[in-house]
């Protein structure tokens, strides 16, 4: 890397730019709050507006009203026109949403990283570095031999740990290795999701490439199909096309969903992670990861649509050429049927005519049946089913819940559904504040707020989790 490069990287790409921002403070504070806090990949822009004007409003009380003095929705469009954000328009929506572009997600995890932790972690990076450097030594060897002695030594280590395990010595992790391991996870998670977006935009760049050839360029059905084909394929036969698919086939199995999240939930109750556990990324991994992937899929899936569409409009052009071609004709031969031109020959075809025989034609090939095989259903056993689930059952008395909103309207001629969360706590979770929103919006002199969403923080003393959720503001109003 020399002087010219780390200049125009400087001037010219975008991650470094939104450093130099005259606004980068509010730009990145702004958008980790928005996106990565909450672990949000898209946010219409109403919503968004909403925020940045409540966090312009703060910082106006705290710096001064002559702060920021543009509207929010000028700053969104700027920061959109300057590489920070993607604002597009989803399916059957008129309202625009905006989502962090690659650069941006780079910049977030670069200042995410400069936080100081409680200790940086070696030993797990290294078990990590000697792990991988063993599978790439043996498993792409050729010598038989030296695999199996590989093989062997992983047998002898998984003996020796049965053994002391039926002699009573049962080894686990240190806290300080738990930990270590935890950060290491949780970096490597974050990381994956960020790459999505630039798997996600390398494919949308494609489909740009696409539209542009289309409206600037006026080339052939099969010149643009073999241009689109050929960079389609050679994305998806390079290493990160092939490793998206290997990840979404592994995703997809229903296997390693399951094992993925009993690992997840016995990870995220130890008491040594939930002692520097600070957001929620772990706890909804399979479905962040299956969102992040989904969008890549749909991206291509569009690709695909814009060149049906595209040939679809070509050949619509091309049929309506043909008939007006062949009015011209029938109208020409209409003038002069009364006076034909002496020269018959009015097109000639090159090359000598190609017989096709009919004889020369392949076979018909039936396809073969498939066979469908009976099989005999074997009765199920009891034993293989948890009826504890059964009896552990809870339910929502919505009298009791109806009694506390009267007892707090004795007293106040409002009260919103926040005020009536922190005098009785949540204890059942979600289907505890359904009951109340459903008690709510039953009554006639309660209106919700779309202006305002208050954030409420519920508990679920069967599971013994926390929650936090979003809803707008519900008031529910008193007397007769």
């Amino acid at each position: 890397m020399d002087y010219y490069q780390v200049k125009n990287l400087k001037e010219n790409n975008p991650t470094i730019r939104l450093f130099n921002a005259a606004n980068s403070p509010l730009i990145i504070s702004f958008l980790f709050q928005a996106f990565k806090y909450h672990n949000k990949i898209t946010i219409s822009n109403d919503e968004l507006v909403s925020h940045l004007t409540d966090t312009i409003y703060h910082l106006r009380n705290v710096f001064g009203n002559e702060l920021y003095p543009e509207s929010p929705q000028n700053y969104l469009d700027k920061w959109t026109s300057d590489g920070y954000l993607r604002k597009y328009y989803p399916d059957n929506s008129d309202e625009p949403c905006f989502e962090l572009t690659p650069s941006t997600e780079k910049a977030l995890e670069w200042i995410n990283e400069l936080e100081s932790r409680e200790f940086v972690g070696t030993e797990s990076r290294l078990l990590k570095i000697i792990e991988m450097l063993r599978e790439i030594a043996y498993k792409n060897s050729e010598d038989p031999l030296r695999r199996l002695v590989e093989l062997e030594r992983k047998k002898s280590e998984i003996e020796t740990e049965i053994d002391k395990i039926n002699s009573g010595i049962l080894e686990k992790l240190t806290d300080t290795q738990i930990k270590e391991r935890y950060f290491e996870v949780s970096d490597t998670s974050n990381k994956l999701l960020s790459d999505f977006k630039q798997i996600e935009y390398n494919f949308r760049e494609l489909d740009h490439e696409v539209r542009k050839k289309q409206i600037l360029q006026d080339v052939q059905k099969g010149e643009l199909l073999e241009s689109v084909f050929t960079s389609h394929d050679i994305f998806l036969n390079s290493d990160q096309g092939r490793s998206f698919r290997a990840f979404w086939d592994l995703l997809l199995s229903q296997t390693s969903q399951d094992e993925l999240d009993e690992l997840i939930e016995i990870i995220i109750r130890l008491p040594q992670v939930q002692e520097i556990k600070k957001d929620d990324t772990l706890d909804g991994l399979k479905y962040h990861l299956i969102e992040a992937g989904n969008r890549v899929n749909t991206t291509k899936h569009n690709l695909n649509e814009q060149l049906r569409k595209f040939l679809d409009d070509r050949i619509y052009l091309e049929n309506k050429k043909i008939v007006e071609i062949i009015k011209e004709i029938k109208s020409t031969a209409v003038q002069i049927r009364n006076n034909p031109p002496s020269n018959k020959d009015f097109i000639t075809i090159p090359g000598n005519p190609q017989i096709n025989m009919i004889m020369e034609r392949p076979l018909w090939d039936v396809a073969v049946s498939p066979e469908l095989v009976k099989k005999l259903i074997e009765n199920g056993s009891s034993e293989l089913v948890n009826t504890e689930r059964l009896y552990s059952q809870f339910d929502i008395d919505r009298r009791e819940l109806q009694a506390r909103l009267d007892q707090l309207l004795q007293n106040n001629s409002q009260i919103t559904l926040q005020s009536v969360i922190e005098h009785y706590p949540i204890e059942r979770g979600l289907a505890e504040i359904l009951v109340y929103v459903d008690i709510a919006l039953k009554n006639k002199k309660a209106f919700i707020n779309a202006d305002i969403y208050e954030t409420m923080i519920l508990w679920n003393k069967h599971s013994d989790r926390y929650f936090e959720i979003q809803l707008p503001q519900i008031i529910i109003c008193g007397g007769d």
